[in-house]
């Protein structure tokens, strides 16, 4: 049973499941007024493989990631470029849905968008002003954290502690500076839409409690984003549930962040690299086995060595792939284990040992190192003329990649087009010929073709990004 550690609680533990073989994940997606940074490909990654790997070990899992389409940020950059934020909000989404497909992430099973519940964000905040937990001023409502039990949990620090440390708020009319915005009231030149309290709009932190209680239900399993949404965004929203009288998420799960010279990547901070450049210069893939090698809840530095370093890591995979004639698992989707009624063919041992890894906190690095040393395994047993063996260990590699997510197949012949394998003959040509010019110009077009090409002892490779 996979054990995972709750923010909440600072401890691993199993999850606790409303219905057996059911499981519901929400998390926290992106406002869409910019392309997407590589902390955003990190989330969605790390949500994937544990989205995966619960389909793997045979749960049901339901998956909603919601779309923020107004807020602050929306408003300020649709003015900038003198366009209305719902076309802004439409662009950024397109480019943000085409790199997750790049990425491989399976997309969701319900995408909410914040622009379609606001009249359930309405009441809401009528209910908490109607239980006096909420109140209203001249620029908007309110959430008087004063009255929430417990509010600082994933703060990881008690209201006194987080009451001393305020800053001083400018607005007079707060009755705390921690209190937060629940509804905004309309300001000139902004979308509205009608509320008890006039024209205005819903805080960030009032949608995806909504969203997520409306589509999941109380008590739903799981809630998780970036460690930077712990708080306030998280906490806030876990506040409007407990003031509201619902049971919000059981546990709460949270990927540690991607840096830049031992600092958070952010928009804020103006260092953050643009996912799609990511992907245009490398092979997605390598986003993925990066990410993989390092804990989910450790940060990870995203260089072009460390993504090198991937980028070698996927050609030993795609040898084994190559070697063995492995087949692309992932080609109907996720995978799941069979248990010992599976396939006889596989290492039903190595099965075992992937599982115990991903089950202690989704320890995806010790996976992956055994992942490779199922790859030298079925090397030496092939070498050594065993080649049930290899075959076996080989299939096994295939199996457990496809549990986390990482396709690896080698290229058929059919996949390779006339116009490509013709390159690859001219390029083995002039290299043998010592004409290493002509060979770095087929070598150029081959990879402006979409083609990642390899130098082996056998000759030129090439395989899709």
């Amino acid at each position: 049973m996979l054990e995972l550690y709750d923010t909440a609680t600072g401890e691993v533990a199993p999850l606790s499941l409303r219905e057996p073989g059911r499981i519901s994940i929400y998390v926290c997606g992106l406002t869409v007024y910019d392309a997407p940074h590589l902390g955003h490909g990190r989330f969605a990654l790390v949500f994937d493989v544990l989205r995966r790997y619960l389909i793997f070990t045979g749960l049901t899992v339901t998956y909603v990631s919601n779309i923020t389409d107004i807020d602050d940020k929306i408003i300020e950059r649709a003015a900038e470029q003198g366009i209305e934020p719902s076309e802004l909000t439409a662009t950024y989404e397109q480019v943000w849905w085409e790199a997750v497909d790049a990425l491989g992430v399976l997309r969701p099973d319900q995408v909410p968008h914040a622009t379609a519940y606001v009249d359930r964000m309405v009441e809401l905040v009528a209910d908490l002003v109607a239980r006096g937990v909420a109140y209203e001023t001249a620029d908007g409502v309110y959430l008087s954290v004063e009255e929430v039990p417990g509010y600082g949990l994933l703060a990881l620090q008690p209201l006194e502690s987080l009451r001393a440390g305020a800053r001083v708020e400018s607005d007079v009319d707060k009755r705390s500076p921690l209190d937060f915005v629940l509804w905004k009231k309309a300001k000139p030149g902004e979308p509205t839409w009608p509320s008890p309290w006039g024209p205005g709009r819903p805080g960030w932190h009032t949608e995806c409690v909504v969203m997520s209680l409306d589509l999941l239900g109380d008590g739903f399993e799981l809630h998780g984003g970036g460690m930077d949404l712990m708080f306030p965004h998280h906490e806030n929203e876990r506040a409007q549930a407990v003031a509201a009288g619902r049971q919000f998420a059981r546990h709460w799960m949270h990927n540690g962040w991607v840096t830049v010279g031992g600092e958070k990547m952010s928009k804020s901070l103006g260092n953050f690299t643009s996912l799609d450049d990511l992907l245009a210069r490398s092979d997605p893939r390598a986003y993925r086995l990066l990410v993989l090698r390092s804990h989910y809840r450790s940060p990870i530095e995203v260089t072009p060595d460390t993504v090198t370093q991937a980028e070698a890591g996927l050609a030993r995979l795609d040898e084994a792939a190559r070697r063995f004639h492995l087949e692309d698992v992932l080609a109907s989707g996720p995978v799941i284990d069979q248990g010992e009624s599976g396939d006889p063919e596989l290492d039903a041992d190595a099965v075992t040992s992937f599982r115990k890894c991903m089950d202690d906190d989704l320890d995806t690095a010790g996976a992956l190192a055994m992942v490779f040393d199922l790859v030298r395994r079925a090397n030496g047993e092939a070498d050594a003329g065993d080649a049930p063996g290899a075959q076996r260990s080989a299939r096994t590699v295939g199996l457990l990649c496809a549990a986390l997510g990482l396709r690896v197949a080698h290229p058929t012949e059919d996949e390779i087009d006339p116009a490509s394998a013709d390159r690859v003959r001219r390029r083995d040509e002039a290299r043998a010929a010592g004409s290493w010019t002509a060979a770095d110009a087929l070598r150029a077009e081959l990879e402006q073709s979409g083609w990642l090409v390899e130098d082996g002892p056998d000759g030129t490779r090439i395989r899709r990004r």
